[in-house]
């Protein structure tokens, strides 16, 4: 297996990692935690699953940078990559950009309520984080469409 194919493959598993836990957590958990849990129950559940995803996230968003890159230089650098790769990796720069936001901004705002039991406060927060995930989760849709569709285009 040549080193090209392996790091278009720890890339593609990253990306589905991060994009494919997005729609897992936006469509299918926490609707079930909200249609089954009190808030007492639901929101520490909630923060705790978040806590791993987002532990994942960040080893992803390694490796996709890294592959990414290397990629990219072993085409031959920027200069000669079709500019499907410069958008797809605009976009992830975005997500990127909003996952630290998310991360470092309403998931410990939510993390201290839930601590202090404020079920409002974590709720409103959880909120704030879900439509944040639905845009990055949106993007994530917008960069495998690129990367399955972008030469021809």
């Amino acid at each position: 297996m040549s080193l090209s194919a392996i790091l278009l493959f720890l890339h593609l598993l990253a990306a589905a990692f991060w994009v494919g836990g997005m729609a897992l957590m936006h469509f299918a958990v926490r609707p079930a935690a909200v249609a089954t849990l009190e808030p007492p129950m639901r929101l520490p559940f909630l923060a705790a699953t978040l806590s791993r995803f987002f532990a994942g996230v960040s080893t992803a968003i390694v490796v996709l940078l890294a592959s990414g890159l290397l990629m990219v230089w072993m085409s031959g650098g920027f200069g000669r990559v079709h500019w499907s790769v410069h958008a797809m990796l605009t976009i992830g720069l975005v997500m990127m950009a909003l996952f630290l936001h998310i991360r470092f901004a309403p998931y410990p705002r939510l993390q201290r309520a839930v601590a202090a039991r404020e079920w409002p406060v974590a709720a409103a927060n959880l909120n704030v984080l879900r439509k944040l995930v639905a845009v990055n989760l949106a993007l994530g849709v917008l960069v495998f469409a690129l990367a399955v569709v972008g030469r021809a285009l």
